[in-house]
């Protein structure tokens, strides 16, 4: 079964299974992760995580759904990563389909090519799962779902703010979201947003944002970048958006890495393919295999799931993407 994003949101509740998201929304994909995490927290159901770096990590995958802790009635297992079953993992898949009914696993991919959605394992979750691509193609798909955000921060936008808001942030769902936030705490009083209240909202606030960010990453200028997210932080950006920006870029390089000829594909606009280009001629590739860790470690930070500070996470991630070590070993 194909769902798009709205609809996934109203099936939470009952997902079991198996489900895949894909795609390049980073806005959506949180959104959907965050909905299923206090929907298992809500039914008391255990999750557990894994990161897929090699296909012999899917046999994990599959004796984790197999089996229960003597606390748990039902699991959910989230998958993180780009790396498919093979043949004896899909069989595996296939096993777990046909009579686990009470357990979920839902995986979390970037955007696929089409090649890849028409793969053994797409299919095989198209024909017995939920397949959703996490993308807005479309100017009324984009406003529909900004419109639910607007809705969850009590404001309305009158329909050429709407117009205003898509073309300013370049159909960026996230950036979007991040100047509803703005505006709806800049004028808590005004029952229908206007464009004036955007532009005055936004040009107050506007210095630097998280695409200076992006761009400053992408071009290994680590001072510029460290001034660029102490701005940010200091003017109320939310830590969690950082995070985003900075874990989509990470993303990009590494699938342009082993994609070098599937830029556009990945969706990176056409006037920075050089950017991405040049960064990875900077990077060494060794250092994208500790990259996802990394990411993993912010996002547990952020959420109080462990004692580092996210703050500091993320210098570091910063400085790695600039090909920079925050901590140098002192020379003999």
């Amino acid at each position: 079964m194909k769902l798009d994003y709205l609809q996934a949101l109203k099936r939470i509740d009952d997902a079991r299974g198996a489900w895949i998201l894909h795609g390049q929304e980073p806005l959506l994909e949180q959104n959907l992760l965050d909905a299923f995490r206090a929907s298992w927290q809500k039914q008391d159901i255990e999750r557990q995580r894994y990161d897929i770096s090699s296909v012999a990590d899917w046999k994990n995958v599959f004796n984790a759904l197999n089996s229960l802790s003597l606390f748990s009635t039902q699991l959910a297992v989230e998958v993180h990563g780009n790396i498919k079953p093979d043949a004896s993992a899909l069989k595996l898949l296939k096993s777990y389909l046909q009579h686990n009914e009470h357990n979920l696993l839902l995986v979390v991919m970037p955007k696929q090519d089409s090649n890849s959605l028409k793969s053994s394992f797409f299919q095989l979750i198209d024909a017995n799962g939920v397949n959703v691509s996490l993308s807005a193609n479309y100017p009324k798909d984009r406003q529909q779902i900004l419109g639910v955000e607007a809705q969850k921060l009590g404001i309305q936008l009158a329909n050429d703010a709407w117009q205003w808001l898509e073309q300013h942030h370049e159909h960026n769902l996230l950036a979007a979201k991040n100047s509803l936030m703005r505006v709806s705490d800049t004028f808590p009083e005004v029952d229908l947003i206007q464009i004036d209240h955007l532009y005055a909202c936004l040009q107050d606030q506007s210095r630097y944002s998280t695409y200076d960010l992006s761009d400053a990453l992408l071009k290994g200028d680590l001072a510029q970048s460290v001034k660029i997210f102490q701005y940010l932080t200091a003017s109320g950006e939310p830590i969690s958006l950082i995070l985003w920006s900075i874990s989509k870029e990470m993303r990009l390089l590494m699938q342009l890495f082993e994609q070098p000829q599937n830029a556009l594909q990945l969706g990176i606009w056409k006037t920075k393919v050089s950017l991405y280009q040049q960064a990875l001629r900077r990077l060494s590739p060794q250092a994208f295999l500790v990259w996802p860790q990394l990411l993993i470690s912010i996002d547990a930070a952020i959420k109080g799931m462990s004692r580092e500070n996210p703050e500091h996470l993320i210098l570091q991630a910063i400085a790695a993407m600039c090909g920079k070590d925050l901590f140098l070993s002192p020379s003999a």
